[in-house]
């Protein structure tokens, strides 16, 4: 019988692979698809009057069919040009190399196109999206508000939507109400099914804002009980370290540069954390290039020195290894035995480590989601390290937390949260910041340019890599999109190579290789051997090349800010200057802020503030990195009304006790969100 949990494998049209896909976004089961709501939506109710339009912007166009021309371009790529006679005129629609549309496009018929317009010397529409209808009269079932889903490099917003709208079709009636109803009635909110319904299909705005308003406060109204629940955290018992110092002095005195006063009070929280007689569990957020990892590397080897074992997990392959080579450079001096465990290893080898890690011979591991496959066990788990923990499955940080029952956790993230969101949002949660650089570290020097300044670029760039020095390119696409005026990686790559630097060794990186092709390139780049690397988003987590001054991010404008400031943290990491350039078109008041203060300041912090004002907490806030349902309709910043709401009814539940049979299917509802696997809703550890 079909539920909720089933796995998103059994919806049409998703196999193994794609499931795997859907993954990544955190998309496993049924209910996640009906709770993956859209970022944004497209107003395509009316039909666009083209003498009204100003450049920019977006526009539903209908006619007819006037003429269909192809046009062929340099590099074997087309451009389809289809003229169409309006009410207000005539628009020529735009599409790049997609010549499978030209043979669906008659003269005399019917078209409705959606896309951005541009007018220099004609009217055009690049076309996003279109449709043929047979009659005048079918068009309406093309027109409304259009929900816009965040897609990722191997999922299409169309394939999203496409599954969502099945699982919608199948699994909405499973949906339960879990509010009581005499609160919907005192509140007016809508019943859940239809909140989420229209979320994804809304029929009018006000529909949209009525179904916004119940999804808020039900987020709010979790965090704040999932807050209560973890208030009592303190009383998870774990296992009390001895004050042992034999590996972390000598590592400490080991270290070719004196820790950082932000460092050593860090070191000193972790250390009373571990010599409790409590589980720590303790969130690390420091700045980027602030110096997580020593504080991490102390971690470990106190578990070590107590005679357990320690694991780090980090989320990708190349930041692995990267770890393990800086790691074991300061064990090896100290005879601590330790192991790289990765999708990239061989089987043999693989076998041979789980045994060794099984009998306690291995004393520290990293590795990637690897770690948490059934057949790893551990002989004395003592401490778990996670780094960039928001890019786990929920599912995968509860494996690891399961192989060592009382294991202490430490979870990093070098995404600065906004001090004005870190007292409310993580209560009790135990916190330590980093918020000092090491001493020597220059502060990268950021440009914000337009296209009229790439020459001017490229010659500085030239200047950089003739002083031995290595550069970035960040593109937002693998491949060039149709449907998208955007940069990508492979023809930036090309052009480089061919046009600009023909002296010089550029490659290409991205999410879609071979993890040994993208850890082989890395390596070579590490090595000084590629002096440019064009690469998607894939380098933003932790890859450390001392000697790369220089990144240019195209299209910065697409960018969020703490995006762009992770990026712009892979440079200046040695004692070098670090240059960034921003390159860009900025549209948008938003987007012209979001440079500006790029190029303004290099205080993660600071930046982490002005995030939050510009787009609210969102992926701003990333909830999942303590543990807590992540927001992803409510805003902290703007739905004031819905948090002191959700605070009034959470504290009717608490006052009423939430095992009170009215909140029965609200218990059930907090059980499910609850990420923490080691909780139950009495805040006691659960290991069963």
């Amino acid at each position: 019988m079909a539920g909720l949990s089933d796995e998103i494998q059994s919806l049409k049209g998703i196999g193994k692979k794609r499931a795997e896909a859907f993954g990544k976004l955190g998309l496993w089961q049924a209910e996640d698809l009906l709770y993956y709501l859209p970022f944004r939506y497209e107003d395509r109710s009316e039909i666009a009057d083209i003498t009204r339009l100003s450049n920019g912007d977006n526009a539903l166009i209908f006619g007819t069919i006037a003429q269909v021309r192809n046009v062929r371009l340099p590099a074997k790529k087309m451009l389809l040009r289809v003229t169409v006679r309006t009410d207000s005129g005539n628009i020529t629609l735009i599409w790049f190399n997609q010549p499978y549309i030209a043979p669906k496009m008659n003269i005399g018929e019917l078209i409705m196109a959606y896309g951005k317009y541009h007018c220099k010397n004609e009217k055009q529409l690049a076309v996003q999206d279109y449709h043929l209808p047979e009659s005048a009269e079918e068009i309406t079932k093309y027109m409304g508000i259009m929900p816009v889903y965040p897609a990722s490099e191997t999922l299409s917003a169309a394939m999203l939507k496409k599954t969502i709208e099945q699982a919608l079709e199948i699994y909405l009636p499973f949906v339960q109400e879990y509010l009581p109803e005499e609160w919907l009635k005192e509140y007016h909110l809508a019943p859940l099914q239809q909140a989420l319904y229209a979320l994804h299909r809304p029929n009018s705005w006000e529909s949209l804002n009525i179904a916004r308003y119940r999804l808020v406060l039900d987020e709010f109204l979790l965090l704040l009980l999932s807050l209560a629940v973890w208030q009592n955290k303190d009383k998870v018992p774990g296992r009390a370290l001895r004050a042992e110092e034999t590996l972390t002095r000598k590592f400490l005195e080991l270290l070719p540069f004196t820790p950082t006063d932000a460092q050593k009070k860090v070191i000193m929280e972790i250390k009373r954390d571990m010599e409790s007689p409590y589980a720590m569990h303790r969130l690390l957020q420091g700045d980027v290039g602030s110096g997580k990892t020593i504080v991490a590397i102390y971690a470990l080897l106190k578990a070590v020195e107590n005679g357990a074992q320690a694991v780090l997990m980090v989320p990708t392959e190349i930041l692995a290894e990267q770890h393990y080579l800086t790691t074991k450079r300061y064990f090896e001096p100290l005879g601590v035995k330790i192991a790289l465990l990765s999708g990239g290893v061989a089987k043999k080898e693989m076998r041979e480590l789980k045994e060794q890690i099984a009998n306690g011979e291995i004393s520290v591991v990293i590795g990637t989601h690897a770690l948490i496959e059934d057949d790893v066990e551990f002989q004395n788990l003592a401490l778990a390290v996670i780094d960039e923990q928001h890019r786990f499955g929920v599912r995968q940080q509860q494996k690891l937390y399961q192989k060592g029952q009382t294991a202490d956790v430490l979870v990093m993230t070098a995404t600065p949260i906004p001090r004005s969101l870190a007292l409310t949002i993580y209560g009790d949660l135990d916190l330590s910041v980093i918020d000092q650089l090491p001493q020597g570290r220059k502060e990268i020097i950021t440009w914000a340019v337009g296209e009229k300044k790439r020459k001017g670029m490229y010659q500085f760039l030239r200047e950089r890599m003739n002083a031995g020095e290595q550069a970035y390119i960040v593109c937002p696409l693998v491949k060039v999109s149709e449907k998208m005026d955007l940069t990508d990686a492979e023809e930036t790559a090309q052009k480089l190579q061919t046009e600009i630097f023909p002296d010089k060794n550029i490659a290409v990186l991205h999410g879609q290789m071979k993890n040994e092709d993208k850890a082989e390139i890395m390596e070579n780049f590490r090595l000084g051997k590629i002096d440019i690397l064009v690469a998607t988003t894939v380098i933003e987590v932790g890859v450390d090349v001392p000697n790369a001054t220089v990144m240019i991010i195209e299209n910065a404008e697409r960018f969020g800010l703490a995006q762009l400031h992770q990026l712009r943290g892979r440079i200046g990491r040695g004692e070098k200057q670090g240059y960034c350039i921003l390159m860009g078109h900025p549209n948008t008041e938003e987007s012209k802020r979001r440079l500006e203060v790029m190029t303004k300041t290099n205080d993660g912090f600071f930046i982490a503030e002005e995030d939050l004002s510009i787009r609210g907490p969102g992926e701003v806030l990333g909830l999942r990195q303590h543990g807590l349902p992540e927001l992803k309709v409510a805003d902290l910043t703007q739905d004031i009304a819905e948090l002191e709401l959700a605070k009034k009814l959470a504290d009717e539940i608490l006052a009423d006790g939430i095992e009170n049979e009215k909140y029965a299917e609200l218990r059930a509802k907090l059980k499910r969100r609850l990420l923490s696997a080691k909780l139950t809703l009495e805040g006691e550890r659960n290991d069963g």
